[in-house]
């Protein structure tokens, strides 16, 4: 026989309506009892009825995650970022539909999670007419989970000069977006504090533009700099061409990275990085868009999470 949510209760010892709650509203439910429940639904291979519920509740049980970036110069970050939107999701019994810059917006959702949006994004972001949940800081007064890039940025910096690099290089990106303008801004406040003049270099995302120029132009950098750059792959780039040169990291040169996700690792010596926990910020984006969709939270929600120091072998 197929299991109902009587049975469910019945054998949790609890009432119909806190299964119900369990199921609809997990945030109202103590962690005890929904371990009580999840746990007499897997004994008894209990499978909630979403149509019906989304029926009840006019929704269609599906979100949208819309990547409005190339992905393939961001490849490893956005399968933690899936995995982590994915997992929150499920807890909520939601689907994820997944759409790029060129996918047709069709079918229903409840709402949607968007990320890599650049400022001309946002006229298009507009017009939904659903909860939007942003993964990157916005000024739109869209709610927002990010890293505290500025913070970050600014830990790096300082434990560069404290291990003993005089002269800081900022390697930055190329984007003029609020997440790049946050990690510039980290780096010149520890330039302001250390009365050091900043030294700000910019190249496109990747790792071949700076190889290239560091390759021509390593000369004019003298031992004892760190070359803080405002992602991993810029830092794969520094590396690489100061290995080829023949210098010598960490003890002359070092080099940093921001994002900690996957490139960090495959760098030799491995690359001190500041690390996101990409997985739990997807988790949250999901979790933010939850609470819009159920309660239609008013205001701007912003959640910044901190990043990490991982050190490694490009610096003292």
């Amino acid at each position: 026989m197929v299991a109902t949510l009587a049975d469910v209760a019945k054998l949790a010892n609890v009432s119909k309506m806190t299964v119900s709650r369990v199921l609809n509203h997990p945030d109202q439910v103590s962690d005890e009892l929904k371990s009580l429940v999840y746990q007499a639904m897997a004994d008894l291979n209990y499978q909630p009825n979403r149509l019906a519920r989304a029926l009840v509740n006019q929704q269609n049980q599906m979100i949208k995650l819309m990547i409005l970036e190339d992905t393939e110069s961001v490849e490893p970050y956005y399968m933690a970022l899936l995995t982590g939107i994915a997992m929150e999701l499920d807890r909520h019994s939601y689907g994820l539909q997944i759409l790029t810059r060129d996918s047709k917006n069709l079918g229903n959702s409840d709402g949607y999670i968007i990320c890599g949006m650049r400022e001309a994004d946002f006229p298009e972001i507009d017009r939904l007419d659903k909860p939007v949940v942003l993964f990157g800081e916005n000024k739109h007064g869209y709610d927002y989970v990010d890293s505290n890039n500025k913070e970050g940025i600014a830990q790096v910096t300082n434990y560069c000069q404290q291990v003993g690099y005089q002269n800081l290089v900022y390697i930055d990106m190329a984007i003029d977006e609020p997440f790049s303008r946050s990690r510039r801004e980290g780096y010149q406040a520890v330039m302001t504090q250390l009365k050091k003049q900043p030294r700000i270099l910019t190249f496109t995302n990747d790792s071949d533009a700076i190889f290239e120029y560091l390759m021509d132009q390593a000369s004019y950098f003298q031992p004892g700099t760190a070359f803080i750059c405002a992602s991993d792959r810029l830092a794969l780039g520094v590396v690489r061409a100061l290995q080829i040169r023949g210098e010598i990291i960490p003890s002359d040169y070092g080099v940093t990275g921001h994002d900690g996700v996957f490139l960090d690792q495959i760098t030799y010596p491995k690359l001190t990085t500041m690390k996101q926990d990409i997985k739990e910020m997807g988790a949250a984006c999901a979790n933010l868009l939850m609470g819009k969709i159920k309660q239609d939270k008013p205001g701007q929600h912003k959640l910044l999470f901190p990043t990490k120091l991982r050190l490694g072998g490009t610096t003292k």
